[in-house]
């Protein structure tokens, strides 16, 4: 190839590429002025909506809402335990020693068990046994404060005693309560305690049975306390036990156990009862409970008369049986053994023994009117009496 040819083809080469070059350059500027709506939409700012962003302030959804897994039934549930957990209480109870030889004090544990709040001004609710004979109790809530408690008042005869720790009422959450009289049979119900010092724990199970009778540290029956077959054990005695709603219906008590484990069986003090027992409590430090005035034959006596009743062994000087007449057991001038009044019943409830005095009188109150009726010389008298206040 000659050189003139050779370089014809050069310059056609380079002809064609700056041609190349000028039609992509043009064809480039022209998409760069098309507007992109992909990159757009990537950067621009998120549409407006009228949800708040998330706060640092605000508060925790409850566990429940948080998760998609759980059915109705345990959504209601942990709900329900979320509510009621800051209502319930551990206390720890001790007693203090002195040394001998060094006098110095020593605090040495006692025992523990579950409690609840009942105001806002710091009372706290629980079983009589669980602080009876420690000199110091102490009350942990939920939040895991921990507070030194004072004794209100007790109530041997109920089982319970009420606490009082000196927290403001922001600190304290207290519990709502219901009613037993409307209770059934089957029906859920939820205790919350300490069983084995292990806090915070929760139980469910159902009402078994209603209308049961236990006794009392002080051999006092309690009646229509409520069955459950919620598990409870030793350190679950002063929790509550709740409603579906989270009311409060019991004050956890006993168990039924030959090992004195759960069993399957389990008492509570109906909430009618706590609800007059504590105020009682808080106001005077002890129910203020009526009484005739009188001292009364024991049962052993009783069995060997063979006779319904209570006999009256002796009178109270300027009390209300002595006003009303009522007539104690005594001797006759031939030194003859002549029986007093035997109490048959107060206005239309029968009394065949102690216990049963105690419980009918647990409906009245001091400076109320009763008719008492009495077996006097084989006839029945019935007598107009006003109750004392029990000293």
């Amino acid at each position: 190839m000659s050189n003139t040819s050779f370089r014809f083809l050069r310059l056609l080469l380079w002809g064609i590429l700056l041609a190349a070059g000028f039609i992509g350059g043009v064809a480039w500027k022209g998409q760069d002025r098309t507007p992109d709506t992909t990159d757009s939409t990537e950067l621009a700012p998120p549409p407006e909506t009228d949800t708040p962003a998330p706060s640092a302030e605000a508060p925790p959804a409850p566990a429940a809402e948080m998760r998609t897994d759980l059915n109705p039934d345990e959504r209601a549930t942990i709900s329900l335990f979320e509510r009621a957990a800051p209502t319930v209480t551990f206390i720890t109870t001790s007693n203090v020693r002195r040394n001998y030889w060094t006098r110095d004090l020593t605090e040495i544990p006692r025992g523990n068990g579950s409690g609840f709040i009942w105001d806002d001004q710091g009372h706290v609710v629980t079983n009589y046994h669980v602080i009876k004979g420690a000199d110091r109790a102490q009350v942990t809530m939920s939040d895991q404060s921990t507070w030194p408690a004072t004794l209100v008042g007790a109530a041997p005869e109920k089982d319970l005693a009420v606490l009082k720790i000196d927290a403001t009422p922001e600190e304290l959450a207290p519990i709502p309560r219901g009613q037993s009289d409307n209770l059934l049979v089957g029906q859920s119900v939820y205790a919350i305690g300490n069983p084995f010092g292990l806090d915070q724990t929760l139980t469910t199970g159902i009402i078994s049975a209603l209308g049961r009778e236990i006794k009392s540290v002080s051999g006092t029956p309690i009646r229509d306390v409520i069955q459950t077959d919620a598990a409870i054990n030793p350190g679950n005695s002063g929790g509550p036990l709740l409603d579906s709603r989270g009311r409060l219906i019991g004050v956890n008590t006993a168990i039924y156990s030959p090992s004195g484990a759960y069993a399957g069986i389990g008492f509570s003090i109906p909430v009618d009862v706590v609800s007059w027992v504590v105020p009682e409590l808080i106001a005077h430090g002890k129910i203020m409970r009526p009484t005739l005035g009188v001292e009364l034959a024991t049962p052993r006596i009783m069995s060997r008369l063979g006779i319904d009743g209570i006999l009256i062994l002796d009178v109270v000087r300027g009390s209300a049986a002595e006003q009303a007449g009522l007539r104690p057991t005594m001797r006759d001038r031939d030194g003859a053994l002549r029986l007093g009044d035997i109490i048959l019943g107060i206005n239309d409830e029968a009394i065949t023994s102690r216990n049963d005095l105690i419980l009918v009188l647990e409906n009245y109150r001091p400076g109320d009117a009763v008719k008492v009726k009495v077996l006097r010389e084989e006839e029945e008298v019935e007598v107009d009496l006003i109750l004392d206040e029990a000293r």
